[in-house]
């Protein structure tokens, strides 16, 4: 199923025209199980679990929960990615309803998943990327525009979407500082099918986040985030507060290019999303740390109270 009938088919299912994003670390099988309960399509990256193993006990749990609403799981299908195999079996014997797939764009790796019922979508920052989605023939296309957490693009989401809706009739989900209904909405006006929400998601009790982390997404704005390329070597957005907690200057933090900075002499990338925190710049929205159920809550009846002051029917 393509086009205009697979994205009326899957808001159909939906009580919102949302998906969350799934977030390294925070996201884990209980946020994926109220997300889809409250009725967003939830989600959350295979490598959150610690083994295949665990993935796979994961995915058992969610799907008992959930029934039939759709839920995604994340693979990063680049080749540094040691488990990809071992979590992709995982992800075919679940038969997992969407998988998103990140970092690479791989025709076999999209024919073998949807030839086994699932559906892939593939997220991409410039229009280039998402033309070379649509030739390997994903399902959908997620638009990461400037602003958005964890990896991030450049774009305006407004030149993203324009961009690639110009030319793809597919599923298309935008992403890029979505936290209220307005702008659930307003993702819609622009032509895409659903709207991706992740960072809100970081203050759920749900989510595997600290204290200090949940407070930073609570109290902050987006003057308190910080692009950087310094840690994964790629643009990412970072929370200003984190980065000083743990002595690092964010006016310094540019690297050569093909370097990535070496914390504390170890290395070791994985600190930079466990002590030093990744978030979108949209989170001046989130009013509170709260269930995930009442985030949607209050994201539904925003979405609705907006689509009345348009005077656009339900």
């Amino acid at each position: 199923m393509k086009g205009r009938a697979l994205a009326a088919l899957l808001k159909s299912k939906l009580r919102l025209p949302v998906m969350a994003g799934p977030m390294f670390i925070a996201s884990t099988a209980d946020l994926v199980i109220a997300q889809c309960r409250a009725g967003i399509i939830g989600s959350m990256p295979a490598l959150n679990p610690r083994s295949s193993a665990a993935l796979d006990a994961d995915i058992a749990r969610i799907g008992e929960a959930v029934g039939d609403a759709p839920y995604a799981i994340n693979l990063v299908a680049h080749a540094s990615n040691s488990r990809l195999e071992a979590d992709l079996d995982v992800v075919l014997r679940h038969k997992v309803p969407i998988v998103v797939l990140a970092l690479a764009a791989n025709r076999d790796l999209v024919a073998r998943l949807q030839a086994n019922g699932s559906l892939v979508f593939q997220d991409v920052i410039k229009d280039r990327h998402a033309r070379k989605c649509a030739e390997i023939g994903v399902d959908g296309i997620i638009g990461v525009g400037a602003g958005a957490g964890g990896h991030t693009g450049d774009l305006s989401p407004f030149a993203l979407c324009q961009e690639i809706r110009a030319w793809w009739d597919g599923l298309l989900l935008l992403s890029g500082c979505i936290a209220n209904g307005r702008s659930v909405l307003a993702a819609e006006v622009l032509g895409a099918d659903l709207a991706y929400v992740g960072s809100p998601f970081l203050a759920s009790d749900e989510a595997n986040t600290q204290p200090g982390f949940r407070r930073m997404i609570v109290e902050g704005t987006a003057a308190d985030i910080v692009t950087t390329n310094c840690f994964t070597g790629v643009d990412a957005n970072f929370l200003r507060p984190s980065l000083v907690e743990n002595g690092l200057d964010p006016a310094q933090l540019k690297r050569a290019e093909g370097k990535a900075i070496n914390i504390d002499g170890g290395g070791d990338n994985a600190r930079a999303w466990k002590e030093i925190w990744s978030a979108g710049q949209g989170i001046g929205a989130v009013r509170r740390a709260e269930p995930a159920g009442d985030y949607i809550d209050w994201l539904a009846q925003d979405y609705a109270a907006a689509r009345a002051a348009m005077r656009m029917p339900a």
